[in-house]
Protein backbone atom coordinates (compact mmCIF):
# COMPACT_ATOMS: atom_id res chain seq x y z
CA UNK A 1 0.00 0.00 0.00
CA UNK A 2 1.34 3.26 -0.80
CA UNK A 3 1.43 5.64 1.36
CA UNK A 4 1.59 9.72 1.22
CA UNK A 5 2.48 11.87 3.97
CA UNK A 6 0.74 14.99 4.16
CA UNK A 7 -1.30 17.46 2.01
CA UNK A 8 -0.55 20.85 1.20
CA UNK A 9 1.57 20.05 -2.20
CA UNK A 10 0.71 16.70 -1.62
CA UNK A 11 -2.44 16.94 -2.87
CA UNK A 12 -0.68 16.53 -6.43
CA UNK A 13 0.16 13.49 -5.71
CA UNK A 14 -3.14 12.69 -4.53
CA UNK A 15 -4.57 13.70 -7.39
CA UNK A 16 -2.19 11.65 -9.57
CA UNK A 17 -2.90 8.65 -7.51
CA UNK A 18 -6.20 8.39 -8.27
CA UNK A 19 -5.44 9.26 -12.00
CA UNK A 20 -3.38 5.79 -12.23
CA UNK A 21 -5.91 4.06 -10.02
CA UNK A 22 -3.52 2.93 -7.85
CA UNK A 23 -4.00 1.93 -3.98
CA UNK A 24 -3.35 4.59 -1.18
CA UNK A 25 -3.83 5.69 2.05
CA UNK A 26 -3.29 9.33 3.54
CA UNK A 27 -1.02 9.70 7.03
CA UNK A 28 -1.81 13.17 7.70
CA UNK A 29 1.12 15.47 8.96
CA UNK A 30 0.28 18.43 11.54
CA UNK A 31 2.71 20.85 10.19
CA UNK A 32 0.57 23.49 12.51
CA UNK A 33 1.34 21.45 15.65
CA UNK A 34 5.05 21.11 15.13
CA UNK A 35 6.90 18.17 12.78
CA UNK A 36 9.12 18.01 15.70
CA UNK A 37 6.20 16.31 17.94
CA UNK A 38 5.65 13.58 14.96
CA UNK A 39 8.57 11.04 15.37
CA UNK A 40 6.80 8.63 13.07
CA UNK A 41 6.77 11.43 10.20
CA UNK A 42 10.29 12.63 10.89
CA UNK A 43 12.03 8.58 10.78
CA UNK A 44 10.31 9.10 6.95
CA UNK A 45 11.68 12.90 6.20
CA UNK A 46 14.01 14.48 8.48
CA UNK A 47 13.60 17.78 7.27
CA UNK A 48 9.97 18.12 8.19
CA UNK A 49 8.47 19.25 5.14
CA UNK A 50 5.56 17.71 3.14
CA UNK A 51 4.59 15.61 1.35
CA UNK A 52 6.84 12.16 1.63
CA UNK A 53 5.37 9.02 -0.41
CA UNK A 54 6.41 5.61 1.21
CA UNK A 55 6.03 2.89 -1.68
CA UNK A 56 7.33 -0.22 0.13
CA UNK A 57 11.14 0.44 0.70
CA UNK A 58 11.21 3.73 -1.53
CA UNK A 59 10.67 7.04 0.36
CA UNK A 60 10.45 9.99 -1.72
CA UNK A 61 10.14 14.22 -1.08
CA UNK A 62 9.70 16.29 -3.18
CA UNK A 63 5.79 16.51 -4.94
CA UNK A 64 7.34 16.71 -9.34
CA UNK A 65 9.83 14.31 -8.41
CA UNK A 66 7.14 11.97 -6.63
CA UNK A 67 4.96 12.59 -9.81
CA UNK A 68 7.59 11.31 -11.99
CA UNK A 69 8.71 8.13 -10.01
CA UNK A 70 4.88 7.41 -10.07
CA UNK A 71 4.65 7.49 -13.66
CA UNK A 72 7.59 5.76 -14.63
CA UNK A 73 7.05 3.20 -11.94
CA UNK A 74 3.58 2.27 -12.52
CA UNK A 75 3.32 3.84 -16.26
CA UNK A 76 3.50 3.85 -19.44
CA UNK A 77 0.33 6.09 -18.80
CA UNK A 78 -1.03 8.60 -20.80
CA UNK A 79 -0.55 11.31 -18.21
CA UNK A 80 3.48 11.51 -19.16
CA UNK A 81 3.98 11.37 -22.83
CA UNK A 82 6.66 9.71 -24.01
CA UNK A 83 10.16 11.19 -24.86
CA UNK A 84 9.45 10.95 -28.70
CA UNK A 85 5.50 11.89 -28.63
CA UNK A 86 5.68 15.36 -29.66
CA UNK A 87 4.04 16.63 -26.72
CA UNK A 88 6.68 15.70 -24.73
CA UNK A 89 8.64 18.95 -24.39
CA UNK A 90 5.60 21.19 -23.03
CA UNK A 91 4.49 18.14 -21.03
CA UNK A 92 7.81 18.45 -19.45
CA UNK A 93 7.95 22.66 -19.06
CA UNK A 94 4.56 22.87 -17.23
CA UNK A 95 4.83 19.73 -15.18
CA UNK A 96 7.75 21.41 -13.24
CA UNK A 97 6.93 24.79 -14.15
CA UNK A 98 4.16 24.95 -11.77
CA UNK A 99 6.26 24.15 -9.05
CA UNK A 100 9.57 25.80 -9.78
CA UNK A 101 8.11 28.63 -11.36
CA UNK A 102 4.46 29.30 -9.79
CA UNK A 103 3.82 27.44 -6.74
CA UNK A 104 6.85 28.30 -4.71
CA UNK A 105 6.56 32.22 -5.44
CA UNK A 106 3.50 32.22 -4.09
CA UNK A 107 4.92 30.25 -0.62
CA UNK A 108 7.48 32.60 -0.97
CA UNK A 109 4.57 35.34 -0.43
CA UNK A 110 2.74 33.77 1.70
CA UNK A 111 5.38 32.83 4.04
CA UNK A 112 6.46 35.94 4.46
CA UNK A 113 2.98 37.37 5.25
CA UNK A 114 2.52 34.60 7.80
CA UNK A 115 5.81 34.16 9.86
CA UNK A 116 7.79 37.92 8.93
CA UNK A 117 7.84 40.44 11.65
CA UNK A 118 5.28 43.06 11.06
CA UNK A 119 7.69 45.49 9.85
CA UNK A 120 9.22 43.11 7.38
CA UNK A 121 5.97 41.47 5.56
CA UNK A 122 6.29 44.21 2.70
CA UNK A 123 9.67 43.66 1.13
CA UNK A 124 11.44 43.04 -1.47
CA UNK A 125 11.34 39.92 -2.04
CA UNK A 126 7.95 39.18 -1.51
CA UNK A 127 6.87 41.60 -4.05
CA UNK A 128 9.53 40.14 -6.44
CA UNK A 129 8.21 36.48 -6.03
CA UNK A 130 5.01 37.75 -7.01
CA UNK A 131 6.31 39.42 -9.89
CA UNK A 132 7.80 36.25 -10.84
CA UNK A 133 4.82 33.98 -10.06
CA UNK A 134 2.94 36.67 -12.76
CA UNK A 135 5.35 36.10 -15.35
CA UNK A 136 5.19 32.41 -15.55
CA UNK A 137 1.48 32.81 -15.49
CA UNK A 138 1.60 34.51 -18.67
CA UNK A 139 3.08 31.21 -20.74
CA UNK A 140 0.47 29.17 -18.84
CA UNK A 141 -2.01 32.20 -20.51
CA UNK A 142 -0.05 32.04 -23.79
CA UNK A 143 -0.48 28.06 -23.98
CA UNK A 144 -4.57 28.06 -23.20
CA UNK A 145 -4.57 30.22 -26.21
CA UNK A 146 -3.18 27.54 -28.30
CA UNK A 147 -4.53 24.08 -26.83
CA UNK A 148 -7.42 23.01 -23.82
CA UNK A 149 -4.04 21.39 -21.98
CA UNK A 150 -0.88 21.92 -20.87
CA UNK A 151 0.97 19.66 -22.95
CA UNK A 152 -1.77 19.76 -25.64
CA UNK A 153 -5.03 18.54 -26.27
CA UNK A 154 -5.27 15.43 -23.74
CA UNK A 155 -5.01 15.98 -19.88
CA UNK A 156 -1.81 15.55 -18.22
CA UNK A 157 0.37 15.32 -15.30
CA UNK A 158 1.29 18.36 -16.10
CA UNK A 159 -2.10 19.53 -15.78
CA UNK A 160 -2.12 18.36 -12.17
CA UNK A 161 0.87 20.58 -11.16
CA UNK A 162 -0.71 23.94 -13.08
CA UNK A 163 -3.83 23.46 -12.07
CA UNK A 164 -2.64 23.17 -8.21
CA UNK A 165 -0.57 26.41 -8.48
CA UNK A 166 -3.17 28.28 -10.15
CA UNK A 167 -5.67 27.45 -7.33
CA UNK A 168 -2.64 27.70 -4.76
CA UNK A 169 -2.47 31.24 -6.02
CA UNK A 170 -6.39 32.05 -5.67
CA UNK A 171 -6.58 31.14 -2.45
CA UNK A 172 -3.56 32.30 -0.65
CA UNK A 173 -2.80 35.72 -2.25
CA UNK A 174 -6.30 36.50 -3.95
CA UNK A 175 -5.12 36.14 -7.64
CA UNK A 176 -8.61 36.64 -9.79
CA UNK A 177 -8.55 34.50 -12.22
CA UNK A 178 -9.01 34.82 -15.84
CA UNK A 179 -12.17 33.16 -17.94
CA UNK A 180 -9.43 31.31 -19.73
CA UNK A 181 -7.87 30.03 -16.42
CA UNK A 182 -11.47 29.39 -14.91
CA UNK A 183 -12.33 27.52 -18.20
CA UNK A 184 -9.23 25.43 -17.76
CA UNK A 185 -9.43 24.57 -13.96
CA UNK A 186 -13.28 23.64 -14.51
CA UNK A 187 -11.97 21.14 -17.37
CA UNK A 188 -9.31 19.87 -15.04
CA UNK A 189 -10.98 19.26 -12.01
CA UNK A 190 -14.37 17.99 -13.04
CA UNK A 191 -12.29 15.04 -13.45
CA UNK A 192 -13.58 11.96 -11.31
CA UNK A 193 -9.72 11.44 -10.35
CA UNK A 194 -9.53 15.22 -8.85
CA UNK A 195 -13.37 14.39 -7.36
CA UNK A 196 -11.90 11.12 -5.52
CA UNK A 197 -8.90 12.49 -4.19
CA UNK A 198 -10.96 15.41 -2.55
CA UNK A 199 -12.76 13.19 -0.54
CA UNK A 200 -9.83 11.54 0.39
CA UNK A 201 -7.95 14.90 1.64
CA UNK A 202 -10.17 16.88 4.38
CA UNK A 203 -7.61 19.55 4.38
CA UNK A 204 -7.55 20.58 0.50
CA UNK A 205 -11.61 20.17 0.89
CA UNK A 206 -11.72 22.50 3.94
CA UNK A 207 -9.65 25.51 2.16
CA UNK A 208 -12.09 25.13 -1.70
CA UNK A 209 -15.38 25.42 0.46
CA UNK A 210 -13.76 28.37 2.47
CA UNK A 211 -12.78 29.91 -1.19
CA UNK A 212 -16.54 29.10 -2.36
CA UNK A 213 -17.77 30.73 0.04
CA UNK A 214 -15.59 33.63 0.04
CA UNK A 215 -16.87 33.93 -3.43
CA UNK A 216 -20.72 33.59 -2.94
Amino acid sequence: MITLWGEGRGFRVAWLLEELGLPWRLRPVDMLAGVENDPEFLAINPAGFIPALQDGEVVLVESIAILEYLLGRYGPSPLAPQPADPAFPLYQQFLHLGEAGMATFVFVFVATNILAPEGEKDNWSARASLDWFESRRGIVARQLTQAPYMAGEAFTAADISISYALQFAERTKGAVLREDELAYLARTTGRAGYRRAMDKCTDTKAWVAALAEADA
